[in-house]
């Protein structure tokens, strides 16, 4: 026999089970909570390395070009330009001169009358921006030469293709003072004609065709095919 009423000993085993039943809910939700994190993390690890595996994979491919748009080792008096290079369509940048960037004096050293200011002529028709000619100081020289300013950056780029367009004649420093007997004014370039380019035209000097400004502010030179 039991101690306890009939009544209560009923009512002590309906609330023992549910409490048991309780204990089993709550350990339920937790489990099935706990299995969708994981596979939401391992998808989301997958994801990271598949592209990470395509991103190796495309390096491998890549072109690169360069940005010319603003080229800070152009010569003041220069345009910036891009050129494609090769299959791979890369680009490496080049300048134009700007014949009209510097002021240029012809000086007569050939000894020849009029050569200076026929030389003059020619070359402005070429787009270069020409001052007064005048005399060598220095006596005739067989072989032309073309002075520019010490330290001028946009002299020594016209310079260079005025000697271009006369044949590849000799580029140098100004000497001091400038062998002209007028002077060279506003002029930072200075050619020195010799009996080699005196009376002739730029067509005869060189094998190169020179084309007048297409724009003004600069010209182009373009190899004779």
């Amino acid at each position: 026999m039991t101690d306890a009423p009939e009544g209560q000993g009923a009512q002590a085993e309906r609330g023992s089970g549910k409490r048991s039943q309780r204990a089993g809910d709550s350990g339920s939700p937790v489990g099935s909570t706990l299995s969708i994190v994981l596979a939401v993390v391992a998808v989301i690890a997958g994801f990271l390395i598949l592209r990470a595996i395509t991103d190796d994979d495309d390096d491998g491919g890549t072109d690169i070009t360069l940005d010319t748009t603003s080229d800070a080792s152009a010569p003041e008096g220069s345009d910036a330009v891009t050129t494609t290079v090769g299959d791979g369509g890369s680009t490496v940048p080049q300048t134009t001169v700007n014949k009209a960037a510097a002021t240029v004096v012809v000086a007569n050293a050939s000894g020849i009358g009029g050569s200076a200011g026929a030389m003059s002529t020619a070359l402005q028709t070429a787009g270069y921006t020409m001052g007064t000619p005048g005399n060598s100081t220095a006596g005739t020289i067989d072989a032309s030469v073309v002075y520019y300013a010490i330290g001028d950056v946009t002299a020594q780029g016209v310079a260079t293709a005025v000697a271009t367009d006369m044949g590849g004649i000799t580029v140098a420093e100004m000497p001091a003072p400038p062998p002209i007997d007028s002077g060279l004014g506003a002029a930072t370039v200075l050619v020195m004609l010799g009996t080699d380019t005196a009376n002739k035209t730029l067509a005869d000097l060189n094998p190169v065709t020179v084309t007048p400004p297409a724009v003004a502010g600069g010209t182009t030179t373009t190899v004779a095919g």
